[in-house]
């Protein structure tokens, strides 16, 4: 009799335990979502009817395994029209969760069509996302499926909001002048303005070709923050943010689950590289156009697609 109420008080005692853990994870989740959510909401109260109205943008056939987002930087200035002063092809392998990062010179210079050639950067003045995309399909048939665009003070902002304390940067030289903020040599912590500036410095001997190489340097450092498991409490701040402060065919709800199926992947790659590659271009000039990049665009068009392995 005495050995059945010690089994009956200890079934109590283990039922008791496991309702107790059951309702600390429960009342764990809830919480967790409440935050999240709440967060989300932050960052969507951050923004404001400024952002650039969305592209009227057809995406290309899909691929089994890779998705390709076009990213564009602008400087509008408050200006109704402006030039991509930055243009990206991200392409995502979704079963080996690598990236592969292709920056294209905007000095390029590419048949718009349509116009006349011009600066590859003059393709987003004259007809917004459809016409670059367009002008990319042409001149290198690549198919992108998703855009995002982006204005350089909305930048400073989503930086801020991911990375409070900075980004870490190992900065190669002292940089000033037009960039607006003076950023030493060594490794540092950026902030949204430092980071744009960084990026966008190209007052030496490199030039545009330096400008992009740091603004790769950049998207990878923003790869790695996005990676650490305790800057998980400011994504969901983030995501809401960019509702307002990037402009692209995804919704939020895309967004979102693109960012965590990216995350829960685990390490993640990322392969860059510069159109045009080394020893295929050549420097011209045309009263129209100015200064540009002739590029040989078979090598590229090889080299990319080489490079990006969209073959199936």
């Amino acid at each position: 009799m005495e050995e059945h109420v010690q089994k009956t008080r200890y079934r109590k005692k283990k039922l008791r335990k496991g309702r107790l853990i059951f309702i600390v994870l429960f009342v764990t989740i809830v919480g967790l979502l409440v935050y999240s959510y709440t967060q989300y909401r932050s960052g969507l109260n951050l923004t404001n009817d400024e952002s650039i109205p969305a592209a009227d943008f057809t995406p290309d056939e899909k691929h089994p395994t890779i998705e390709n987002y076009l990213v564009l930087g602008v400087d509008s200035r408050g200006e109704e029209k402006s030039r991509s002063d930055t243009m990206m092809l991200l392409s995502w392998n979704r079963d080996t969760n690598d990236m592969k990062l292709v920056s294209f010179m905007r000095d390029i210079y590419a048949e718009i069509p349509g116009y006349q050639s011009y600066k590859l950067n003059t393709a987003y003045y004259l007809g917004g996302v459809p016409l670059i995309q367009e002008t990319l399909n042409n001149m290198f048939d690549i198919p992108i499926h998703h855009y995002a665009l982006i204005d350089f003070t909305s930048f400073e902002t989503l930086i801020d909001i991911l990375a409070p304390n900075g980004i870490e940067m190992d900065v190669e030289k002292n940089m000033s002048g037009d960039i607006k903020v003076d950023i030493k040599k060594g490794l540092q912590h950026l902030n949204g303005k430092e980071l744009l500036g960084y990026a966008r410095f190209r007052s030496d001997a490199e030039g545009d070709f330096g400008r992009v190489e740091r603004q790769q340097k950049v998207i990878e450092a923003l790869k790695d923050e996005l990676m650490k498991p305790t800057n998980m409490v400011n994504i969901p701040k983030f995501v809401g943010a960019t509702q307002g402060y990037i402009t692209t065919d995804l919704s939020s709800k895309d967004q979102l689950a693109t960012v965590l199926k990216a995350v829960a992947g685990g390490g993640m790659n990322v392969e860059k590289m510069t159109i045009p590659a080394e020893g295929t271009y050549t420097f011209g000039s045309y009263r129209h156009a100015g200064s540009v990049l002739e590029i040989n665009l078979q090598q590229n068009k090889q080299i990319l697609h080489d490079f990006l392995q969209l073959e199936e």
